[in-house]
Protein backbone atom coordinates (compact mmCIF):
# COMPACT_ATOMS: atom_id res chain seq x y z
CA UNK A 1 0.00 0.00 0.00
CA UNK A 2 0.92 3.64 -0.44
CA UNK A 3 0.30 5.29 2.91
CA UNK A 4 0.35 8.98 3.76
CA UNK A 5 0.61 10.08 7.41
CA UNK A 6 -0.48 13.71 7.89
CA UNK A 7 0.74 15.76 10.87
CA UNK A 8 0.71 19.53 11.12
CA UNK A 9 4.11 19.97 12.82
CA UNK A 10 6.77 17.79 14.45
CA UNK A 11 6.69 19.40 17.87
CA UNK A 12 7.72 17.27 20.85
CA UNK A 13 4.24 16.01 21.77
CA UNK A 14 2.85 12.51 22.12
CA UNK A 15 0.81 12.58 18.92
CA UNK A 16 3.87 13.57 16.93
CA UNK A 17 5.86 10.70 18.43
CA UNK A 18 3.05 8.32 17.54
CA UNK A 19 3.02 9.65 13.96
CA UNK A 20 6.73 8.97 13.59
CA UNK A 21 6.50 5.52 15.16
CA UNK A 22 3.64 4.48 12.88
CA UNK A 23 5.23 5.89 9.73
CA UNK A 24 8.48 4.09 10.52
CA UNK A 25 6.67 0.81 11.21
CA UNK A 26 4.60 1.04 8.02
CA UNK A 27 7.77 1.59 5.99
CA UNK A 28 9.51 -1.29 7.77
CA UNK A 29 6.58 -3.52 6.72
CA UNK A 30 7.38 -2.67 3.07
CA UNK A 31 4.61 -0.17 2.52
CA UNK A 32 5.55 2.98 0.59
CA UNK A 33 5.13 5.51 3.38
CA UNK A 34 5.19 9.30 3.24
CA UNK A 35 5.04 11.72 6.17
CA UNK A 36 3.47 15.07 5.30
CA UNK A 37 3.72 18.05 7.64
CA UNK A 38 2.27 21.50 7.18
CA UNK A 39 5.16 23.30 8.87
CA UNK A 40 8.88 22.57 8.43
CA UNK A 41 11.16 21.89 11.38
CA UNK A 42 10.11 21.06 14.92
CA UNK A 43 11.82 19.34 17.84
CA UNK A 44 11.34 15.87 16.30
CA UNK A 45 12.12 16.76 12.68
CA UNK A 46 15.65 15.38 12.86
CA UNK A 47 14.40 11.96 13.98
CA UNK A 48 12.55 11.05 10.77
CA UNK A 49 14.17 7.85 9.37
CA UNK A 50 15.44 7.91 5.75
CA UNK A 51 12.99 5.16 4.78
CA UNK A 52 10.12 7.62 5.14
CA UNK A 53 9.51 10.03 2.26
CA UNK A 54 8.83 13.61 3.33
CA UNK A 55 6.50 16.31 2.08
CA UNK A 56 6.46 19.73 3.75
CA UNK A 57 3.81 22.17 2.56
CA UNK A 58 4.95 25.54 3.91
CA UNK A 59 8.08 26.72 2.04
CA UNK A 60 9.24 28.34 5.28
CA UNK A 61 7.80 28.14 8.78
CA UNK A 62 4.89 30.57 8.94
CA UNK A 63 4.21 29.61 12.55
CA UNK A 64 0.66 28.63 11.58
CA UNK A 65 -0.34 25.10 12.52
CA UNK A 66 -3.50 25.21 10.37
CA UNK A 67 -1.92 26.53 7.14
CA UNK A 68 -1.63 23.65 4.62
CA UNK A 69 -1.02 25.11 1.15
CA UNK A 70 -1.22 22.49 -1.61
CA UNK A 71 -2.41 19.64 0.63
CA UNK A 72 -5.06 18.36 -1.79
CA UNK A 73 -2.69 18.68 -4.75
CA UNK A 74 0.03 16.69 -2.98
CA UNK A 75 -2.41 13.97 -1.93
CA UNK A 76 -3.91 13.74 -5.42
CA UNK A 77 -0.56 13.74 -7.24
CA UNK A 78 0.84 10.80 -5.30
CA UNK A 79 -2.38 8.72 -5.45
CA UNK A 80 -2.14 7.28 -1.94
CA UNK A 81 -4.19 4.23 -1.02
CA UNK A 82 -4.62 5.34 2.60
CA UNK A 83 -4.30 8.72 4.28
CA UNK A 84 -3.99 8.68 8.08
CA UNK A 85 -4.66 12.07 9.70
CA UNK A 86 -3.02 12.59 13.10
CA UNK A 87 -3.78 15.48 15.44
CA UNK A 88 -6.52 18.10 15.46
CA UNK A 89 -5.26 20.24 12.60
CA UNK A 90 -4.76 17.31 10.24
CA UNK A 91 -8.22 15.98 11.09
CA UNK A 92 -9.79 19.32 10.20
CA UNK A 93 -8.67 18.62 6.60
CA UNK A 94 -9.57 14.91 6.62
CA UNK A 95 -13.17 15.33 5.49
CA UNK A 96 -12.22 17.57 2.58
CA UNK A 97 -9.59 15.08 1.45
CA UNK A 98 -12.10 12.24 1.54
CA UNK A 99 -14.71 14.22 -0.38
CA UNK A 100 -12.22 15.01 -3.16
CA UNK A 101 -10.39 11.65 -3.21
CA UNK A 102 -13.15 9.07 -3.34
CA UNK A 103 -10.81 6.19 -4.22
CA UNK A 104 -8.57 6.85 -1.22
CA UNK A 105 -9.39 5.62 2.28
CA UNK A 106 -9.00 8.66 4.51
CA UNK A 107 -8.77 7.63 8.17
CA UNK A 108 -9.42 10.19 10.88
CA UNK A 109 -8.26 9.82 14.46
CA UNK A 110 -9.65 10.80 17.85
CA UNK A 111 -6.72 11.42 20.16
CA UNK A 112 -7.77 14.43 22.24
CA UNK A 113 -10.06 15.37 25.11
CA UNK A 114 -10.16 18.99 23.98
CA UNK A 115 -13.17 20.56 22.30
CA UNK A 116 -13.13 19.65 18.61
CA UNK A 117 -13.05 22.46 16.03
CA UNK A 118 -16.05 22.68 13.67
CA UNK A 119 -14.04 21.39 10.70
CA UNK A 120 -12.91 18.40 12.75
CA UNK A 121 -16.50 17.61 13.70
CA UNK A 122 -17.53 17.89 10.05
CA UNK A 123 -14.72 15.53 9.03
CA UNK A 124 -16.06 12.87 11.36
CA UNK A 125 -19.06 12.52 9.06
CA UNK A 126 -17.03 12.29 5.85
CA UNK A 127 -13.96 10.15 6.46
CA UNK A 128 -13.98 6.45 5.60
CA UNK A 129 -13.14 5.37 9.15
CA UNK A 130 -12.00 6.74 12.52
CA UNK A 131 -9.41 5.32 14.90
CA UNK A 132 -10.00 6.21 18.56
CA UNK A 133 -7.02 5.68 20.84
CA UNK A 134 -9.17 4.71 23.84
CA UNK A 135 -12.53 3.17 24.51
CA UNK A 136 -13.49 6.40 26.25
CA UNK A 137 -12.75 8.30 23.03
CA UNK A 138 -14.94 5.84 21.10
CA UNK A 139 -17.79 6.47 23.53
CA UNK A 140 -17.36 10.23 23.06
CA UNK A 141 -17.52 9.88 19.28
CA UNK A 142 -20.76 7.90 19.51
CA UNK A 143 -22.51 9.81 22.30
CA UNK A 144 -21.44 13.39 21.56
CA UNK A 145 -20.80 13.38 17.82
CA UNK A 146 -23.23 10.78 16.53
CA UNK A 147 -20.61 8.67 14.76
CA UNK A 148 -21.88 5.15 13.96
CA UNK A 149 -20.17 2.54 16.13
CA UNK A 150 -19.21 0.43 13.10
CA UNK A 151 -17.20 3.36 11.72
CA UNK A 152 -14.86 3.41 14.74
CA UNK A 153 -11.95 1.16 15.69
CA UNK A 154 -10.06 1.41 18.98
CA UNK A 155 -6.29 1.16 18.64
CA UNK A 156 -4.39 2.26 21.74
CA UNK A 157 -1.22 4.31 21.56
CA UNK A 158 2.01 2.39 21.13
CA UNK A 159 4.94 2.42 23.51
CA UNK A 160 7.52 4.69 21.90
CA UNK A 161 10.51 4.19 24.18
CA UNK A 162 11.92 0.72 24.85
CA UNK A 163 12.15 -0.39 28.44
CA UNK A 164 14.54 -2.88 30.00
CA UNK A 165 13.31 -6.51 29.79
CA UNK A 166 11.34 -7.81 32.75
CA UNK A 167 13.61 -8.97 35.53
CA UNK A 168 16.55 -6.71 34.61
CA UNK A 169 18.48 -5.24 37.50
CA UNK A 170 18.19 -1.57 38.41
CA UNK A 171 20.27 0.41 35.90
CA UNK A 172 23.38 1.92 37.49
CA UNK A 173 22.46 5.33 36.05
CA UNK A 174 19.41 5.52 38.37
CA UNK A 175 21.29 6.53 41.48
CA UNK A 176 23.65 8.76 39.52
CA UNK A 177 20.79 10.71 37.94
CA UNK A 178 18.97 11.02 41.24
CA UNK A 179 22.12 12.29 42.92
CA UNK A 180 22.55 14.93 40.22
CA UNK A 181 19.24 16.43 41.28
CA UNK A 182 19.77 16.07 45.01
CA UNK A 183 17.58 13.01 45.53
CA UNK A 184 18.84 10.38 47.96
CA UNK A 185 17.96 6.66 47.69
CA UNK A 186 15.20 7.36 50.25
CA UNK A 187 13.67 10.27 48.32
CA UNK A 188 10.39 9.54 46.49
CA UNK A 189 10.76 11.07 43.03
CA UNK A 190 7.49 12.10 41.39
CA UNK A 191 7.81 12.43 37.61
CA UNK A 192 5.80 14.26 34.98
CA UNK A 193 6.83 14.26 31.31
CA UNK A 194 4.77 16.59 29.14
CA UNK A 195 4.93 19.75 27.09
CA UNK A 196 4.38 22.86 29.19
CA UNK A 197 0.97 23.91 27.91
CA UNK A 198 -1.93 25.19 30.04
CA UNK A 199 -3.98 22.03 29.45
CA UNK A 200 -1.14 19.82 30.74
CA UNK A 201 -1.69 21.57 34.08
CA UNK A 202 1.77 21.30 35.63
CA UNK A 203 0.78 24.33 37.69
CA UNK A 204 -1.78 22.32 39.63
CA UNK A 205 0.69 19.49 40.16
CA UNK A 206 3.02 21.97 41.84
CA UNK A 207 0.20 23.24 44.05
CA UNK A 208 -0.81 19.69 44.97
CA UNK A 209 2.66 18.59 46.08
CA UNK A 210 3.12 21.85 47.96
CA UNK A 211 0.49 20.50 50.36
CA UNK A 212 2.30 17.24 51.13
CA UNK A 213 3.56 16.90 54.72
CA UNK A 214 6.73 18.90 55.28
CA UNK A 215 8.40 15.84 56.81
CA UNK A 216 7.94 13.75 53.64
CA UNK A 217 11.09 13.30 51.56
CA UNK A 218 9.96 13.92 47.95
CA UNK A 219 10.95 15.66 44.77
CA UNK A 220 8.87 16.57 41.73
CA UNK A 221 10.63 16.31 38.36
CA UNK A 222 8.98 18.16 35.48
CA UNK A 223 10.43 17.20 32.10
CA UNK A 224 9.47 19.20 29.03
CA UNK A 225 9.38 22.71 27.62
CA UNK A 226 6.73 25.05 26.35
CA UNK A 227 5.00 28.38 26.90
CA UNK A 228 3.64 27.55 30.37
CA UNK A 229 7.04 26.77 31.87
CA UNK A 230 8.05 30.31 32.99
CA UNK A 231 4.81 30.71 34.98
CA UNK A 232 5.41 27.34 36.65
CA UNK A 233 8.98 28.30 37.54
CA UNK A 234 7.71 31.55 39.06
CA UNK A 235 5.11 29.61 41.09
CA UNK A 236 7.79 27.27 42.45
CA UNK A 237 9.85 30.28 43.53
CA UNK A 238 6.84 31.92 45.25
CA UNK A 239 6.08 28.69 47.13
CA UNK A 240 9.75 28.26 48.15
CA UNK A 241 9.87 24.83 46.52
CA UNK A 242 13.04 25.26 44.47
CA UNK A 243 14.82 22.59 46.53
CA UNK A 244 12.08 20.07 45.77
CA UNK A 245 10.87 20.82 42.22
CA UNK A 246 13.24 20.25 39.30
CA UNK A 247 12.69 21.54 35.77
CA UNK A 248 14.53 19.09 33.51
CA UNK A 249 13.77 20.50 30.05
CA UNK A 250 12.96 18.56 26.90
CA UNK A 251 14.33 15.02 26.68
CA UNK A 252 14.26 13.35 23.29
CA UNK A 253 14.25 10.00 25.10
CA UNK A 254 12.99 10.21 28.72
CA UNK A 255 13.72 6.55 29.49
CA UNK A 256 16.49 7.39 32.01
CA UNK A 257 14.02 9.60 33.89
CA UNK A 258 11.51 6.75 34.13
CA UNK A 259 14.25 4.48 35.44
CA UNK A 260 15.27 7.03 38.09
CA UNK A 261 11.78 8.01 39.32
CA UNK A 262 9.35 6.27 41.69
CA UNK A 263 5.86 7.54 40.79
CA UNK A 264 4.21 9.08 37.72
CA UNK A 265 1.92 12.06 38.32
CA UNK A 266 -0.36 13.82 35.82
CA UNK A 267 -2.98 16.55 36.18
CA UNK A 268 -3.92 17.14 32.54
CA UNK A 269 -7.58 17.58 31.65
CA UNK A 270 -7.28 17.09 27.89
CA UNK A 271 -5.99 13.55 27.38
CA UNK A 272 -7.47 10.83 25.20
CA UNK A 273 -4.84 8.37 26.43
CA UNK A 274 -1.64 9.59 28.02
CA UNK A 275 1.57 8.54 26.26
CA UNK A 276 3.46 9.57 29.37
CA UNK A 277 1.44 7.34 31.68
CA UNK A 278 1.65 4.24 29.49
CA UNK A 279 5.41 4.74 29.12
CA UNK A 280 5.71 5.17 32.88
CA UNK A 281 3.77 1.93 33.43
CA UNK A 282 6.03 0.10 31.00
CA UNK A 283 9.00 1.19 33.09
CA UNK A 284 7.32 0.03 36.32
CA UNK A 285 6.09 3.35 37.72
CA UNK A 286 2.71 3.37 39.48
CA UNK A 287 0.73 6.48 38.59
CA UNK A 288 -1.72 9.03 39.99
CA UNK A 289 -3.68 11.26 37.61
CA UNK A 290 -6.80 13.33 37.33
CA UNK A 291 -9.68 11.70 35.48
CA UNK A 292 -9.71 12.52 31.77
CA UNK A 293 -10.64 10.71 28.59
CA UNK A 294 -8.81 7.38 28.46
CA UNK A 295 -6.81 7.78 31.68
CA UNK A 296 -8.37 4.69 33.26
CA UNK A 297 -7.08 2.59 30.35
CA UNK A 298 -3.45 3.49 31.05
CA UNK A 299 -3.19 1.10 34.00
CA UNK A 300 -4.77 -1.53 36.21
CA UNK A 301 -7.14 0.65 38.29
CA UNK A 302 -6.32 0.89 41.99
CA UNK A 303 -3.52 -1.60 41.49
CA UNK A 304 -0.91 0.12 39.33
CA UNK A 305 -2.67 3.46 38.88
CA UNK A 306 -5.18 5.72 40.62
CA UNK A 307 -7.63 7.94 38.73
CA UNK A 308 -8.64 10.95 40.82
CA UNK A 309 -11.80 13.02 40.24
CA UNK A 310 -10.83 16.28 38.57
CA UNK A 311 -9.98 19.13 40.96
CA UNK A 312 -10.00 16.85 44.03
CA UNK A 313 -6.61 17.88 45.34
CA UNK A 314 -7.22 16.27 48.71
CA UNK A 315 -7.78 12.85 47.14
CA UNK A 316 -4.72 13.34 44.91
CA UNK A 317 -2.53 14.10 47.93
CA UNK A 318 -3.99 11.18 49.89
CA UNK A 319 -3.12 8.81 47.05
CA UNK A 320 0.44 10.17 46.94
CA UNK A 321 0.78 9.95 50.75
CA UNK A 322 -0.32 6.32 50.68
CA UNK A 323 2.02 5.35 47.83
CA UNK A 324 5.00 7.17 49.32
CA UNK A 325 4.50 5.27 52.59
CA UNK A 326 4.24 1.83 50.97
CA UNK A 327 6.89 -0.78 51.81
CA UNK A 328 9.51 -1.59 49.19
CA UNK A 329 8.12 -5.08 48.62
CA UNK A 330 4.66 -3.76 47.65
CA UNK A 331 6.22 -1.15 45.34
CA UNK A 332 8.15 -3.94 43.61
CA UNK A 333 4.95 -5.94 43.09
CA UNK A 334 3.17 -2.90 41.63
CA UNK A 335 6.13 -2.25 39.32
CA UNK A 336 6.06 -5.82 38.00
CA UNK A 337 2.31 -5.66 37.38
CA UNK A 338 2.59 -2.27 35.67
CA UNK A 339 5.34 -3.45 33.32
CA UNK A 340 3.49 -6.60 32.35
CA UNK A 341 0.22 -4.77 31.69
CA UNK A 342 1.72 -1.93 29.66
CA UNK A 343 4.09 -4.03 27.57
CA UNK A 344 1.24 -6.32 26.54
CA UNK A 345 -1.55 -3.77 26.07
CA UNK A 346 0.54 -1.13 24.28
CA UNK A 347 2.99 -3.38 22.38
CA UNK A 348 3.85 -1.48 19.15
CA UNK A 349 3.74 -4.69 17.10
CA UNK A 350 0.16 -5.23 18.16
CA UNK A 351 -0.92 -1.66 17.44
CA UNK A 352 0.83 -1.44 14.05
CA UNK A 353 -0.73 -4.74 12.97
CA UNK A 354 -4.16 -3.39 13.93
CA UNK A 355 -3.63 -0.30 11.75
CA UNK A 356 -2.40 -2.32 8.77
CA UNK A 357 -5.26 -4.82 9.07
CA UNK A 358 -7.71 -1.92 9.13
CA UNK A 359 -6.10 -0.27 6.11
CA UNK A 360 -6.31 -3.53 4.15
CA UNK A 361 -10.00 -3.90 4.96
CA UNK A 362 -10.74 -0.32 3.97
CA UNK A 363 -8.71 -0.52 0.77
CA UNK A 364 -10.05 -3.90 -0.31
CA UNK A 365 -13.43 -4.18 1.47
CA UNK A 366 -14.50 -7.28 -0.48
CA UNK A 367 -11.30 -9.27 -0.11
Amino acid sequence: MKILVVQDYLRSGGTERQSLLLAHAFAAADHATTLLTFRPGGALSTTVPPAIARITLQPFDCGLDWFAPGLLRAAHTHAFDVILCMGRMANCYAGGLQNRLAATAVVGTMRTGKRLPALFRRSLRSVRHIVANSHDARTTLIAQHGVPAEKISVVHNSLVFPAAPLGDATPPSRLTLRAQHGATPATTVLLNVAMFRPEKNQRELIEIVAGLPATTDWQLWLAGDGPARPACEALVARLSLSARVRFLGFHRDPSPLYAAADLAVHASWSEALSNFLIEAQAHGLPGVAYAAQGIGECWLPDRTGWTIPRDDRTAFRQALDSLIAEPTSLRATRATDARAYARTTFDPRRQVAAYLDLFARLRWPHS
